[in-house]
């Protein structure tokens, strides 16, 4: 629920997952569009090294989004399956960078990972896992 503070009385909005997490999917196309034409990756930082992987998960993305029109009482499952393989998406893809540094990065005395690629691990990382907890607990009536 979203709380709204007009004056001496509070307002309640009800807020749910099935009424942002098509808004979140439909919005791919943006992050898509600003990512290829751009030049400025929001959602998969993670994935810049690995482009093909990257369209996969661009792809994924598209899927859950028709996934959810199609079937809008899926939305609560389609949002915590997506986030966990996002979590487990963004960790393999850290840590290979930093466990695994290629030959480039010691040559060029490069940065294994940039400011930029920490700061979509930590955004993306937590609110993956705020849509995991929160699936989980829709999911199991907790």
């Amino acid at each position: 629920m979203l709380f709204i503070q007009t004056g001496p009385t509070q307002r309640i909005l009800h807020v749910s997952a099935t009424r942002i997490l098509p808004w979140y999917y439909a919005a791919t196309l943006v992050f898509l569009l600003l990512d290829y034409f751009g030049g400025v990756n929001v959602r998969v930082a993670f994935l810049d090294t690995l482009p093909t992987a990257r369209m996969a998960y661009y792809g994924i993305c598209f899927t859950c989004f028709g996934l959810m029109v199609w079937r809008p009482a899926w939305t609560t499952l389609i949002g915590t399956f997506e986030s966990l393989v996002t979590m487990i998406a963004l960790i393999f893809g850290m840590a290979v960078r930093v466990m695994v540094p290629n030959d480039a990065i010691f040559s060029e005395n490069a940065a294994i990972v940039t400011t930029e690629q920490i700061v979509n691990f930590v955004i993306a990382g937590a609110v993956a896992y705020f849509a995991w907890v929160k699936g989980l607990r829709a999911l199991t009536g907790r």
